[in-house]
């Protein structure tokens, strides 16, 4: 389904079984879309409403030129739940998701029940900033497929992809599909991210996840994060990397389930 909102079409995917129950929005990571989130949609939807929606920049949803900013990217948020009627949420954000979910939960408080941050960060260092700029400069030189190979690289352990060949396909297909102007808005938005300092403002309950095995936004980071929550928890998943809700997708799902059904 599709839907105007903050100036520009989004796609977006509703499991509705019942109004009164509580609503949960996914927030997928750079270079996928909602699809990212189908098998966990599926076992929330016993208990929850699900909201799914392809990021500015990304799957179906217009790409426009960038640079993004993450005040913009929460006015998207905002205004599909507006569109939508959805006045409160739980919000599970994966890798960039989880960076606008930090920034949601910092502009909208009383739009936010819980809070899911999965394999993110809260602070790109200055020296960081270099690489996002060849990122981005890739991307538009060589076009999205040039990224494919490393990320999956980052994405997942080396024997997760040697056993999931399939798997890698898909999401391989994902990122060659990722509008090199989304990729780049986003990358731009990323490389100014700086809430860490913020977070003990955060009052939503919030449950921190990240892979044992992520090199691109290790433990220590998440640590970091749920250190300066108050309350937050923190679980640390063996044997996954950066897309663990993939790679370790049952463990994820019973982390999540309980964390909302608290």
């Amino acid at each position: 389904m599709r839907i105007h909102a903050n100036g520009i079409e989004m796609r977006y995917a509703l499991t509705l079984e019942d109004p009164a129950r509580p609503w949960v929005t996914l927030a997928h990571s750079l270079a996928t879309d909602l699809s990212l989130w189908d098998e966990v949609a599926v076992a929330l939807a016993p208990s929850f409403n699900v909201l799914r929606y392809d990021a500015r920049g990304h799957g179906q949803t217009d790409a426009p030129a960038g640079p993004y900013s993450f005040a913009q990217l929460v006015a998207d948020l905002v205004g599909l739940l507006d569109a939508l009627q959805i006045e409160r949420t739980h919000f599970v954000g994966l890798s960039m998701g989880g960076m606008l979910g930090q920034h949601f939960a910092l502009a909208a408080p009383q739009r936010l029940d819980r809070l899911a941050l999965v394999s993110t960060t809260s602070r790109t260092p200055p020296a960081a900033g270099a690489l996002w700029d060849e990122r981005i400069a890739t991307a538009q030189v060589q076009g999205m497929t040039a990224h494919v190979a490393p990320t999956l690289a980052r994405w997942f352990t080396a024997p997760y992809r040697a056993a999931q060949p399939d798997v890698m396909a898909r999401i391989g297909a994902l990122i060659a599909a990722t509008p090199v102007a989304g990729f780049a808005g986003w990358g731009a938005a990323i490389r100014t991210l700086d809430v860490a300092d913020q977070l003990g403002a955060v009052r939503a309950p919030t449950l921190v996840v990240v892979g044992a095995d992520d090199p691109g936004t290790p433990p220590p980071l998440s640590q970091a994060i749920a250190a300066a929550i108050p309350g937050a928890r923190l679980a640390v998943v063996p044997a996954a990397s950066h897309q663990l809700v993939v790679e370790q997708a049952a463990v994820f799902r019973r982390l999540l389930l309980d964390f909302l059904k608290a």
